[in-house]
């Protein structure tokens, strides 16, 4: 028994000696990315749309950029599927309105359609229905470069920013996205301007029969009866629409270019994100703005800041991630350091504790008239827009650094996400109670991506936040937010991951703040979640979800195990005392014989989610972060004492 006993101890020794190792490579790699004034920002990529949506504009403006148009087209050569097409994610299916955009903006830039990967790109796209069966985001942007009737999309007249609150459609009932990507493209529904198009390129060839031919476009998106109804609605509007009041037309108009120019946000753009920022240029063009209107001048800068590119191509971004990627490094790095002699995490937290928007209402205010703002925004400036996920990270991250020095911006944020909880016990992501679910059956809701309702993994970095802070003066919100996570939980012992890829991140996230709220770890209902992320684990020691769990039949999907999905597994292990399980520590074997360069993990996957099933997101520090995250809480629970983890994520 004592040779079995000094054997184990060898083995944990010889163990934790790798870890180390590769702890304080990693670590140091890490702080060597931060920037001068303490932040750090990764890449963050997208799939085929938002280079080929960037390609497209400037073909849409006449203000075509050679060298960078064709940076984009390698990149999209580079992600063509071997199906044909273009997927939505790495090594993802078939997606036909990815595709059409992709096709059509290689064409833009120069590609012949005689070439084999056009040629490919073509068949692919015509046997799965033809560009006819793009969604409506896409056959609006075919419909502004005439490749469509504008019958192929529903009627949304501008008019729509004047119904009153109480209307069944208002735009304080749908998402921050969803509203500041909907207000400019409303302009450019109603006034249907055409692409200047100076190639006068034209995609014919995708389309099964003529575009004009096509006798329905419009489809019921949820098969639902509130779908047939909504489409029913859409052909009464199409009637109606050319005999409203000019002087409404107006009045509308003005309500949606005052509702954009308080939002511009600089040079970080119109809620931060490309569609929003692309609809903006777009709808200042078509009204009639000069070249040199100094909004319309920063509209298409911020669009270029987003732009990744080098002497071997690039891509372009959907929006930015300085807090995000700051606030998890923050906390990566507190794990693996021990202490913070240099004083980089100190810089970083005061970086973060100045980007706090302290007095901005923001649109949430409409929901929550009176409370006072304190949350971070995702993206580096975005004051009418800030994400509670990162605002529980960021506080977790500053009590977690000096509580004392940082107590005025930690209670500001703990009052906002406490004022954002929604009446089901849940938190969204920007906007509270945005559950108006019969929105998602109008015919413009095809993407599925209208609103911004509670979610488990925003609700447990919430919950694990407050019960950090103060478990006794948070204890209310806290019992309401893991009421709500027990409703959610899935009947395989999951959580559903809304921001991540997929019930490895809701697990994850859920089963931290648990442990935070004081829940009882061998509870039945907490050990079906171990026992699901057992099942889960691959053979290789490593735990990966493909993107295409998000529907149903592909649920189990997996391709292979990845760093950042295989972190999240250990670290949910971990936060409720399987620390010692041979799970956790085929997990850690994993992450250290998986190829690396200095911190950062070789992960080709996609392992985060914009939009389940429409848009998915590759964080380039996620799998810098989160390995070593991993890695050094590992160290630390086995060197300590109680194997319990002290912190809320």
């Amino acid at each position: 028994m004592d040779a079995l006993l000094h054997e184990r101890m060898e083995d944990d020794g010889t163990l934790l000696s790798e870890v180390e190792s590769t702890i304080s490579e990693a670590r140091a790699d890490l702080k060597s990315m931060q920037s001068e004034d303490g932040h750090w920002v990764f890449d963050l990529e997208a799939d085929a749309t938002i280079p080929a949506e960037f390609i497209l504009l400037n073909h849409y403006l006449d203000e075509i950029d050679e060298e960078i148009e064709e940076k984009l087209a390698k990149y999209l050569r580079k992600i063509q599927g071997d199906h044909g097409g273009w997927g939505l994610f790495y090594d993802g299916d078939f997606n036909i309105s990815a595709s059409v955009k992709a096709y059509f903006a290689l064409k833009l830039a120069g590609d012949s359609p005689d070439a084999p990967h056009m040629v490919k790109a073509r068949a692919a796209i015509l046997e799965n229905g033809g560009a006819a069966s793009a969604n409506v985001f896409t056959r609006i942007t075919l419909a502004l470069f005439g490749q469509v009737p504008w019958r192929a999309v529903p009627v949304m007249p501008v008019e729509i920013t004047l119904l009153p609150s109480w209307f069944p459609f208002h735009l304080s009932k749908i998402s921050y996205w969803s509203r500041t990507v909907l207000v400019p493209l409303l302009v450019l529904m109603t006034l249907k301007p055409q692409a200047e198009n100076p190639k006068k390129i034209n995609i014919a060839e995708l389309f099964v029969e003529d575009a004009n031919e096509v006798k329905k476009y419009l489809v019921n998106p949820t098969g639902s009866a509130w779908g047939e109804i909504f489409l029913g609605i859409d052909k009464v509007l199409r009637k109606v629409e050319p005999m409203l009041p000019r002087s409404a037309r107006e009045r509308a108009i003005k309500a949606a270019v005052s509702f954009i120019k308080p939002r511009l946000n600089g040079e970080e753009g119109l809620g931060g994100i490309f569609p929003a920022m692309a609809n903006t240029v777009m709808a200042f063009e078509a009204l009639g703005y000069p070249k040199d209107d100094p909004d319309l001048v920063t509209a298409k800068a911020a669009i270029r800041k987003l732009l990744r590119t080098d002497d071997t191509g690039g891509f372009c971004q959907p929006c930015l991630s300085p807090i995000w990627d700051t606030g998890l490094a923050i906390h990566s790095l507190a794990e693996a350091n021990g202490s913070d002699e240099s004083g980089d995490l100190a810089r970083a937290a005061t970086w973060l504790a100045e980007k706090q928007i302290l007095d901005v209402e923001g649109d949430w205010i409409d929901k929550r008239p009176g409370l006072r703002p304190g949350g971070w925004p995702f993206e580096y400036e975005n004051d009418y827009y800030p994400d509670v996920d990162d605002t529980a990270v960021v506080a977790l991250a500053l009590d977690r650094m000096d509580r004392k020095k940082f107590a005025e911006n930690i209670a500001r944020a703990a009052e906002w996400v406490v004022g954002m909880q929604s009446k089901n016990g849940g938190w969204g992501s920007f906007d509270a109670d945005n559950t108006y679910d019969y929105l998602n059956h109008i015919p413009f809701a095809d993407h599925g991506a209208l609103l911004d309702p509670p979610t488990a993994d925003v609700t447990a970095r919430c919950v694990g936040m407050l019960a950090q802070l103060d478990a006794e003066k948070y204890a209310e919100p806290i019992r309401k937010g893991v009421a709500f996570l027990k409703s959610e939980q899935e009947e395989d012992g999951s959580w559903f991951g809304r921001w991540g890829t997929n019930y490895v991140y809701g697990t994850w996230s859920v089963l931290c703040a648990l442990n935070a709220a004081g829940e009882d770890t061998k509870a039945p209902y907490i050990q079906r979640a171990v026992e699901w992320l057992r099942d889960r684990q691959s053979d290789d020691g490593g735990w990966g979800e493909d993107g295409a769990t998000y529907w149903e039949e592909e649920r189990e999907t997996v391709k292979a195990s990845t760093a950042s999905q295989t972190a999240w597994a250990v670290l949910a292990l971990m936060a409720v005392g399987e620390t010692e399980s041979e799970a956790v520590e085929c997990g850690i074997k994993y992450l250290l014989e998986a190829p690396r360069d200095g911190s950062n993990w070789e992960e080709p996957w996609y392992t985060a989610v914009g939009f389940p099933k429409v848009f998915y997101l590759k964080y380039h520090g996620y799998s810098v972060y989160f390995p070593l995250w991993a890695l050094a809480r590992f160290r630390n629970l086995k060197k300590g004492n109680t194997g319990r983890v002290p912190h809320g994520i």
